[in-house]
């Protein structure tokens, strides 16, 4: 099975299957995807309709978007034509501009504490997230911009639930890495004229989620104690993860 799946204008999108789980199982392939923006399969073109008949292929039903309203107001969303069930959940609270980030600061422990923020502020959107992904029937893709710290903290969240172990979470995250330089192209595109001010923008190295596991692990205990315990996650929902989204050994 492909982990990444090519788009023209997409440059992060992939299935989360096949990591293997501590009880032996295997996420199942074609079932749960992580992406950037769907917004980006509503351009016109060729590339975005080609796009978008790739997109369809997929068989997706259901589509979580974790970006602001704001940011789904000015960039747009996935064609509402579209038949997909679209829910906008937007986890951040507290909005920053990674392209001002100091570059001076600690860019891993500084992203490690925005991640943090997100956690803490948005257990509500992440319990309904988890909620969604158990219920769902038929694939489901969730995203944010990047597709990289939001979605790479809700992808974190799912795999540690599903026993995934921390090697194959951190391996996960890291992927952006191969996206990265698509990902500054399309800012320095989108912002003619404007610096770039942190070398950082559009990495994900292991490092930040290893120290984003263990701030959870710190606080709460564990990644399962922080989901049922602050999220509020019902137990019966973890199990229904596990039901629809592991392949028995």
């Amino acid at each position: 099975m492909t982990r990444h799946i090519p788009f023209q204008r997409l440059h992060n999108f992939r299935d989360l299957g096949g990591y293997r789980t501590a009880d032996g199982g295997s996420v199942r392939w074609a079932t749960l995807y992580r992406s950037d923006s769907l917004a980006k399969l509503a351009g016109p073109g060729p590339d975005a309709r080609a796009d978008l008949e790739r997109f369809r292929e997929l068989g997706i039903a259901t589509v979580i978007d974790l970006r602001y309203p704001w940011e789904i107001e000015a960039k747009g969303r996935l064609p509402a034509t579209e038949p997909q069930t679209w829910h906008n959940l937007s986890i951040e609270h507290r909005p920053y501009d990674q392209a001002e980030i100091d570059p001076d600061l600690d860019p891993w422990r500084y992203l490690a504490d925005r991640f943090a923020e997100v956690a803490l502020d948005g257990a509500a959107e992440l319990r309904e997230a988890l909620e969604i992904i158990a219920a769902a029937e038929g694939p489901l893709v969730f995203h944010c911009a990047s597709g990289k710290d939001r979605t790479g903290l809700l992808a974190a969240l799912v795999l540690a639930l599903l026993g995934v172990p921390d090697e194959e979470i951190l391996a996960d995250f890291a992927l952006t890495e191969l996206a990265t330089e698509r990902l500054v192209a399309d800012w320095k595109a989108a912002h003619p004229g404007r610096e770039l001010r942190w070398p950082g923008y559009g990495r994900a190295p292991a490092e930040i989620m290893r120290l984003v596991l263990a701030d959870l692990r710190a606080r709460y205990g564990s990644v399962h104690a922080y989901a049922t315990g602050h999220v509020g996650l019902d137990p019966a929902v973890v199990t229904a993860l596990r039901a629809r989204l592991v392949e028995p050994a």
